[in-house]
C-alpha cells in the first residue's frame, strides 16, 4: 500500500499537472474568444487568490497532516492565479514590443525586464507578505513551497535569458508572443549548472528531512516539498532533454488560433 509519503508526492505530481493544465486552458480559450476574456478569467479567478492567502494564514499554526496539505494547497492557488495574470497578459510589464536585434546586452536585459516588471514586483510583495506572517510559524509547508517555486521561476527565466538548447513554445499565449525574442536557443549557458546544483541540493536536503522526521505530519510536509523541489530540476533539465513534455497537456487543450513555428517561448508551466 502507498503510505503518507507516497500519498504526499502523488498530490504533489497531480497538483503540478492539473494545476499547470487549467491556466493553459483558461488561457487558450481566451486567445480563442479574444476581446476582453482574458480580464474577465482574470477576475473571475480571484477567488483563487483570496482563499489562498485565507487558507496560508490559517494553516500556519497547524501541526497536523491536514494543515500541511491546506499550506501547500493554499500556496499553490496564490502562485496560480498570479501566473493566470501572467499568461493571460493582464499583469505582465511595460514593454510589449519585441526585442530588436543587435542591441547592447545592457539594453536586452533592460527591454527583457520591463516585459515581465510588474509580475515580477507582485511576486515579490506576495512572498515579502508570505515571509512577515509566516516566519517562525509551526507550519512553514506554505513559505517554503512559495518560496521553491518563485527562485525556480526566476532560475528557468534567467536560463531562457542567457540561453538553452531547448525552449517549448507550444503553449505561449498570443498575448506574450513578443516574449519570445528576449531569450536565446544556444548550447547549455554557464548558469544552467549551478541551477540544476541547486536544486539537485535542495531535493537532497527535503529527502533528508522526511528520512529524519518523526512526526507523520512533518514527513508529509517534507514530502510535499521535495516533490516540488525535483519537478522544478525535471523542468530545468527539459530546456536541455529533448523530451516530448507538451505531450502532457496538449490533449486537453483547444487548437489555438495560429499555427505557428516553435522557435522560442516563455516557460508556460505552473511550479
Amino acid at each position: 500500500m502507498i503510505g503518507p509519503i507516497g500519498i504526499a508526492v502523488l498530490c504533489a505530481l497531480f497538483a503540478w499537472w492539473i494545476s499547470t493544465g487549467a491556466i493553459l486552458l483558461a488561457v487558450r480559450v481566451a486567445d480563442r474568444r479574444k476581446g476582453d476574456t482574458h480580464v474577465k478569467i482574470v477576475v473571475l479567478a480571484i477567488g483563487l487568490l483570496v482563499i489562498g492567502l485565507w487558507g496560508y494564514r490559517e494553516s500556519l499554526t497547524g501541526i497536523d497532516v491536514h494543515s500541511a496539505y491546506i499550506a501547500f494547497f493554499s500556496a499553490l492557488a496564490v502562485w496560480g492565479w498570479i501566473e493566470l495574470a501572467f499568461l493571460s497578459g493582464v499583469i505582465t510589464g511595460p514593454n510589449r514590443l519585441p526585442a530588436p536585434d543587435k542591441i547592447p546586452e545592457w539594453e536586452r536585459f533592460i527591454r527583457a525586464w520591463g516585459t515581465v516588471a510588474y509580475h515580477e514586483i507582485l511576486l515579490v510583495m506576495v512572498l515579502a507578505w508570505m515571509v512577515y506572517v509566516g516566519w517562525g510559524q509551526e507550519n512553514g509547508v506554505g513559505l517554503w513551497t512559495f518560496i521553491i517555486l518563485y527562485f525556480a521561476r526566476i532560475s528557468a527565466k534567467l536560463n531562457l535569458y542567457f540561453g538553452v538548447p531547448r525552449i517549448n513554445t507550444e503553449f505561449i499565449p498570443e498575448k506574450l508572443k513578443h516574449l519570445s525574442s528576449h531569450f536565446r536557443q544556444t548550447p547549455i549557458n554557464s548558469f544552467f549548472p549551478i541551477a540544476v546544483t541547486v536544486l539537485t541540493f535542495a531535493v537532497a536536503c527535503w529527502i533528508e528531512r522526511v528520512l529524519s522526521a518523526t512526526a507523520i505530519a512533518d514527513k508529509v510536509g517534507f514530502s510535499l516539498l521535495a516533490a516540488l523541489s525535483a519537478l522544478a530540476l525535471i523542468e530545468h533539465w527539459l530546456m536541455v532533454v529533448p523530451l516530448p513534455d507538451a505531450k502532457l497537456w496538449r490533449w486537453m487543450l483547444p487548437a489555438p488560433n495560429t499555427l505557428r513555428k516553435d522557435i522560442k517561448s516563455e516557460d508556460v508551466h505552473g511550479l
